[in-house]
């Protein structure tokens, strides 16, 4: 059978459409990837287009990983090398390492992460007598600017919160520059700056990039549209798959009329619509449809299934959160005793991390072993921080968040008294610290200067050894010359100090092997760029183990489950009791929409007569999303129908919320 063959006919043409803008509208389990992994291998083999004018982006490195590897499976023999799979992170992050000298930087530039942000903000803010305790408001203003592609003398607001972060902007993106330093944001703001001011930049990208090709379109935002637009030059050879019916991301800056503004941007743009899903049943989509179907449209698509109807959807009313949490779990254990399953085919999914704990108590008390999603990110970790701000200082000297992390961690006799002279006599000078500390005229006592001098003085010889030798054995030396291990012991109990260094030896085994994969990066700067970009990219672990998977509805977009219980679907939690707005509602339901697909044979859901909330007794209505799916798909067990208890005031929300689509 041919690769080709194994698709059906929309995915064929899918595939076979060679130039000009494509958009692929690929519903729910309705084989983008398998679209997407194809058209590489169709452009390589038989279009004999070089791989390394290809370029494939998608949102998470694990997809990255997995796209890739598929690709050179399906290319049987043909050279893949040059060809990029990346993230958008990854793919700007290539764009500056070759080109940001253009822009004012020096080669040797760092990538700060969201707590480095953070205190820059807090800094600047106290600096300028502004209001400090709004740090975390105005970072994330800022990066809504930088997520809409708003350069910071575009910035403009309304609201005072939004004056005062465009405000500031200004200030932070200067600063970032003075350390020779980029936030994650900047990864894709600075090569729109890039193409946007630089001719020769912009026709050297173009002519590297002639085919791109964008997975989960929906979930991108403005900065990035930007940025597809300036790669894309006069050939528009664009292929964008995606489906809004999945855009859940708007709070971090995901822009849902990115699909619409495609058809105007691009009047010749073909449309190919996925509607077969190859992972759900019938029920379960007829169910989803009608409720997805409540919301307004650019593109109408309706999916379908060759799987049979399949169960009808269990609905369970619960007296409260804690007998919510033991009928979920008992409902797994018989199931799983029954058909002699696995731990790994269920999954639990709610709308808010909260929802979590009395189903972790239900599992514990049950001994089912389970796995939580979105739980503390390894490069979170202090040990992991230390480690990473001693590696950028060796990289970039100029990065001060770096300098101030590292420079007392192990202490180091250095007090806050003259880390703030320092950083008073760095600003007054323009320089960065640890330019800075060398100067004689440096006003600080002679013990604290003593040791100033002594921690650079490490930090150049360090720099220098990993410049002439290996990188991995240079690297796995330093901890104990900093004397962390001790550190670590004075700072906790012996286990969790053991603990915490076997994290910082895993960090190391992770570079080496990030160094030996072909085409991995080989220089500090490559290597810890990349692991910059774990911290937010990386959400989930490969795990092979027979676990159950608790989970919010955000974080399990993208995977699927043999069983699914989709728990909580009451007003004010599912929709969020903080969507007001129309559209905030239609981002609720279409969340509502991704859960409910991600179930492949079972779906169940729940909902308590009573919940405890802010140290009170509520009892919520049931969701107005539940009310939407078609009785006849709808099994209650244990109680009857909510809708027939429904008080009047909801029905009429409910009724409204109906009309608004219209």
């Amino acid at each position: 059978m041919t690769p080709m063959a194994e698709l059906n006919p929309p995915q064929q043409e899918a595939v076979t459409h060679i130039h000009g803008p494509l958009l692929v509208l690929a519903g729910a389990g309705s084989g983008k990837t398998r679209v997407i992994t194809r058209k590489i291998v169709h452009l390589i083999r038989e279009q004999q287009v070089a791989p390394r004018h290809i370029c494939a982006v998608t949102f998470t490195n694990k997809a990255a990983r997995e796209m890739k590897s598929r690709v050179g499976e399906a290319l049987q023999g043909h050279s893949s090398r040059g060809l990029m799979v990346s993230t958008f992170h990854h793919l700007g992050l290539q764009i500056l390492r070759k080109d940001i000298e253009r822009l004012g930087y020096r080669g040797n530039f760092s990538v700060i992460d969201p707590g480095d942000s953070l205190g820059m903000v807090r800094n600047l803010l106290r600096e300028a007598n502004g209001p400090s305790d709004l740090a975390e408001a105005i970072q994330s203003r800022i990066s809504r600017f930088k997520n809409d592609g708003i350069f910071p003398e575009e910035a403009r607001a309304d609201d005072r919160l939004g004056q005062e972060a465009a405000h500031i902007y200004t200030t932070y993106q200067r600063s970032l520059s003075a350390c020779n330093a980029v936030d994650l944001d900047d990864l894709i703001l600075l090569p729109i700056r890039l193409l946007q001011d630089d001719a020769e930049a912009r026709y050297a990208w173009q002519d590297r990039i002639r085919y791109l090709l964008v997975d989960e379109y929906q979930d991108s935002n403005g900065a990035q549209y930007r940025l597809i637009k300036s790669l894309l030059g006069t050939r528009h050879n664009l292929t964008a798959v995606g489906d809004d019916d999945q855009s859940i991301y708007s709070w971090r800056g995901a822009a849902a009329d990115n699909l619409d503004r495609l058809a105007q941007d691009f009047p010749n743009l073909k449309v190919v619509k996925l509607e077969q899903n190859y992972r759900s049943t019938g029920r379960i989509l007829q169910a989803a449809n009608t409720v997805i179907a409540q919301n307004p449209h650019f593109f109408e698509k309706r999916l379908w299934s060759t799987l049979g109807d399949g169960h009808s959807i269990r609905a369970l009313r619960c007296a409260n959160e804690t007998d919510e949490a033991e009928q979920v779990v008992n409902a797994i254990l018989r199931d799983r005793f029954q058909r002699q399953g696995e731990y790994r085919d269920y999954a639990i999914l709610y709308r808010s991390n909260h929802q979590a704990r009395p189903f972790e108590t239900a599992l514990r008390n049950a001994r089912i072993p389970y796995q939580i999603s979105g739980g503390i990110s390894f490069f979170e970790r202090s040990e992991i921080k230390d480690f990473l701000s001693y590696l950028r200082l060796l990289v970039n000297p100029d990065d001060d968040p770096a300098f101030l992390r590292a420079v007392n961690t192990p202490r180091r006799s250095i007090g806050s008294s003259t880390l703030e002279r320092l950083g008073a006599f760095a600003k007054e000078r323009n320089l960065s610290l640890f330019a800075a500390l060398w100067d004689d005229a440096l006003d600080v006592p002679d013990k604290a200067r003593i040791a100033l001098h002594g921690f650079a003085g490490w930090v150049n010889l360090k720099t220098d050894e990993i410049g002439k030798t290996e990188l991995i054995p240079a690297l796995q030396s330093l901890p104990e010359e900093i004397g962390y291990l001790q550190y670590l012991q004075n700072e906790g109990d012996e286990k969790d100090a053991a603990r915490r260094w076997e994290n910082i030896q895993e960090l190391l085994n992770w570079m080496q092997r990030l160094q030996e994969q072909d085409e991995g990066p080989q220089t500090l700067a490559e290597i810890l760029n990349r692991l910059m970009l774990f911290h937010v990219l990386e959400r989930e672990e490969d795990d092979d183990r027979d676990v159950l998977r608790l989970s919010t509805l955000h974080a399990a977009k993208g995977l699927e489950f043999p069983q699914v219980f989709l728990v909580g679907a009451e007003e004010e939690l599912l929709p969020h009791r903080n969507s007001e707005t129309l559209e905030q509602i239609q981002e609720e339901r279409r969340l509502f929409y991704v859960g409910m697909t991600r179930a492949r044979f079972r779906l169940t859901l729940s909902l308590c007569r009573k919940r405890r909330r802010y140290g009170q007794d509520v009892h919520p209505e049931p969701s107005r999303f539940l009310q939407e799916i078609p009785k006849e798909h709808l099994d209650w067990q244990g109680d009857q129908n909510p809708e027939e208890e429904m008080d009047p005031t909801a029905a009429f929300a409910h009724l409204r919320a109906m009309l608004g689509k219209t």
